[in-house]
């Protein structure tokens, strides 16, 4: 006789594990817990937002004080270039009137020594006057945009006595600029106690003078 098989028997189910506690309830705070992670994020982003806005701002600040600082320089630049103007204009008026300002004026200097001669009752000169040369000084001048030039004039004269040579050169300084380099006096064969005859002879360098416009250094001058 065969044994029928033993019944097939389920394993009874295990009951569901019942939620902590915490996430039961977590239903009930959900839309809070959101709106504070919600209220978080935008106070954090205003937070950058202010922080950027502060730097910005004092970027801008800076800028502006800047701005005004160099406004203000160039204020007072102007300023003190006018109050400069006013106290030398006519002195520099007078400098260029007097032939130191600008270019060279070799007719003036002529018609001078000519007048000079003729009101002193002078002997016979001659002269040469080289071309124009920029002078170089030991100790530098703040001559701005202008540069020293000189011209050199080898002068010869025929004298009654020293006073003659001395006379033409304090006339000739009240009406123009020069430098004298040297001056060489000699006495030349003339009759004794002959009246009006030129006992000295007198050869000088002098260098005239003016300030002219500093030559602008063209581009790619090496």
């Amino acid at each position: 006789m065969n044994a029928s098989p033993a019944p097939f028997s389920k394993k009874p189910a295990r009951a569901a594990q019942p939620l902590p506690y915490w996430l039961r309830e977590f239903a009930l705070i959900r839309l809070a817990t959101v709106m504070a992670a919600g209220a978080l994020c935008i106070g954090v982003a205003t937070v950058f937002a202010s922080s950027w806005y502060v730097d910005h701002a004092e970027q801008q600040r800076a800028q502006a004080q800047q701005t005004r600082d160099a406004a203000r320089q160039r204020y007072d630049q102007v300023e003190t270039e006018k109050r400069e103007i006013r106290a030398y204009q006519p002195q520099f008026a007078m400098l260029r009137s007097r032939g130191l300002i600008g270019e060279e004026k070799r007719l003036d200097w002529v018609e001078q020594i000519r007048q000079i001669q003729e009101q002193r009752k002078l002997a016979p000169l001659s002269y040469e006057i080289e071309p124009q040369q920029a002078i170089k000084l030991d100790a530098p001048l703040p001559l701005g945009d202008y540069a020293l030039r000189g011209s050199r004039m080898n002068l010869r004269m025929e004298l009654l006595h020293e006073g003659d040579l001395f006379n033409f050169l304090d006339d000739l300084r009240q009406r123009s600029y020069y430098a004298v380099q040297e001056c060489t006096l000699r006495r030349v064969g003339a009759v004794q106690n002959l009246p009006n005859t030129p006992t000295l002879g007198a050869e000088c360098k002098l260098n005239w003078l003016t300030l002219a416009p500093a030559a602008v250094p063209r581009k790619g001058a090496g």
